[in-house]
């Protein structure tokens, strides 16, 4: 091989054995404080921060948060509605126990006017008195449901068991309207205020009074 092939295939590469440029250095400031550092620092420069709320905007949300602690929480109340003679009456149902068809009764001898009489209520007996008989129920009409109430044992006093009788049941009426207490008729004892119901009004009965009012004699 002549001198002059031989420089001819190995010519340098001047692409390959140049060598790299040397980058920029990395100018640091230092070593990065979180402590110190706010989220804001850490936002890119090419995001559009969100616009600002107006001082106007929070004072509204805080005065709307206000009213809506302010308002008392909002609590229904539940009655049984029935109707004896002429006049409505309620219960709270926590005193009632349930409402039955009209059982067959029992006459209890020498019973005073309003003991329509006593039933068998699965082994228990319960009087029946007709709180309609100073309220204007008809003498003739057989009433058609019992609404049995339970008085709490208190005491001495065991659970005492009392049924209503009457000629109709509306069912369950929740409200949240109170009672109006001023509207209650003096004339009747056991009336602890009235309830509004269906452009109507219902007395609402004391349970406690009620069996005051019409005491049974013990059976």
């Amino acid at each position: 091989m002549n001198d002059e092939q031989f420089q001819h295939e190995h010519l340098p590469v001047e692409a390959a054995t140049r060598p790299a440029e040397p980058t920029a250095p990395f100018e640091s400031t230092g070593p990065l404080d979180l402590a110190s550092t706010t989220p804001s620092d850490l936002i890119l420069s090419d995001m559009v921060p969100p616009d600002p709320i107006s001082l106007e905007a929070f004072e509204a949300a805080d005065a709307e948060q206000l009213v809506l602690l302010a308002q008392p929480e909002t609590r229904l109340e539940q009655y049984c509605i029935f109707r004896a003679g002429r006049e409505r009456f309620c219960f709270s149902v926590l005193d009632v126990e349930e409402v039955v068809e009209w059982p067959r009764i029992t006459r209890v001898p020498l019973a005073p006017s309003f003991l329509m009489g006593i039933f068998n209520l699965r082994g228990s007996i319960v009087p029946v008195v007709d709180i309609a008989f100073t309220e204007g129920r008809r003498a003739d009409l057989t009433p058609k449901h019992v609404v049995v109430a339970s008085l709490a044992a208190e005491g001495d006093r065991e659970v005492t068991r009392i049924g209503i009788a009457a000629d109709e049941v509306m069912g369950t009426y929740s409200t949240a309207e109170p009672l109006m207490y001023a509207e209650a008729p003096r004339e009747v004892p056991h009336c602890r205020g009235v309830l509004r119901h269906d452009d109507k009004m219902a007395l609402a009965l004391d349970l406690k009074k009620l069996a005051e009012t019409f005491r049974v004699p013990v059976i």
